[in-house]
């Protein structure tokens, strides 16, 4: 038997993907064969698509790093048939077929049972992205009184960006939005920005050891000098979560703001993140910290992802991407 999935393969040195049918894997112990419902669209899957070295161990391949949907066959006492059901990250999408296909073969252990009032779309709307956010949250309420100023979201008008600028207004915190497209002022200040700062702003002075400590708390979706910049502008005993390197992989600071001030830098990383972790993060999305993300989703059929894919690469994307099978 087969089902369709976004195959992407090389062809005269040049990264193309088609929907292509694909055989369904004979299923191994401790594993489960889900029918996917729902995707959605991350940088790494768009970095997979186009073939950048060190995402994909080899093509052909199927992307998507997210799941949603049905176990339809079970080798797992953890799982029965009908669960419903998420998987995100670990390896999904880099070494095993990921979400871009109607089915996909995984290990029990990176899969976790859909919270009581979710659905398949619903966790989509959120997928790695709103996981990210998330963790990068909670670091924050965990490790600092994060009510007690201002926090900076860089980033914003993307998919952890957004959600995160959403989590942290719910929160009750006054949050101020960093980016590079300042036009989208009025979808930030939906998603509970109160300040939008243009990225070009923001970066027009040289970047110091320490600057006036402005801001309890930061989410840092981009890194490169955005993150100097921001570390320079913690307040005493502040905290920040690391989460991308968009703008760069590198940084210089200096030891200054965490001597003389005591702020925490804490790299998040949603991937491998324990699945309990994982758990405990999901029940917060679907209760507690819920979003109305739909002014910031767009849901689109697997057959045209092309563009979208195109579109993130690009820098042009805005909010989350949902591909629907």
């Amino acid at each position: 038997m087969a089902y369709k999935g976004y195959l992407v393969e090389e062809i005269d040195g040049s990264f193309v993907g088609n929907i292509k049918d694909i055989d369904i894997p004979k299923i191994s112990d401790g594993n489960v064969l889900i029918k996917v419902k729902y995707s959605s669209l991350n940088y790494k899957d768009a970095l997979a698509s186009s073939g950048a070295k060190g995402v994909v161990r080899k093509y052909p391949f199927v992307p998507g790093i997210d799941v949603a949907g049905e176990v339809i066959e079970t080798r797992s006492s953890k799982f029965s048939l009908g669960d419903e059901v998420i998987a995100t990250g670990y390896k999904i999408g880099m070494s095993e077929f990921g979400g871009f296909g109607e089915v996909v073969h995984l290990p029990d252990n990176w899969v976790i049972k859909m919270p009581k009032n979710f659905s398949s779309y619903d966790a989509m709307t959120y997928g790695t992205a709103g996981l990210t956010a998330a963790a990068s949250v909670k670091k924050i309420t965990d490790l600092c009184d994060f009510s007690s100023g201002p926090a900076l979201v860089s980033g914003a008008t993307g998919g952890v960006g957004s959600i995160s600028v959403g989590l942290l207004s719910k929160l009750g915190v006054e949050v101020h939005a960093v980016t590079g497209k300042p036009d989208e002022s009025e979808v930030l200040s939906k998603m509970g920005a109160k300040k939008i700062i243009s990225r070009n702003d923001f970066m027009s002075e040289p970047v110091r050891a320490l600057d006036k400590g402005i801001y309890t708390s930061a989410v840092d979706t981009v890194g490169g000098n955005v993150l100097a910049k921001i570390i320079s502008l913690i307040n005493n005993h502040g905290v920040i979560s690391c989460c991308g390197n968009v703008a760069g992989a590198s940084f210089e600071s200096s030891v200054f703001p965490f001597i003389l001030r005591g702020i925490q830098l804490c790299g998040i990383d949603s991937a491998e993140s324990p699945l309990d972790l994982k758990e405990n993060l999901w029940e917060l999305l679907s209760n507690e910290w819920s979003l109305d993300l739909t002014n910031q989703t767009k849901t689109v059929k697997i057959a045209d992802i092309g563009n979208e894919i195109s579109k993130i690469l690009k820098g042009e994307q805005i909010g989350r991407i949902v591909i629907k099978h």
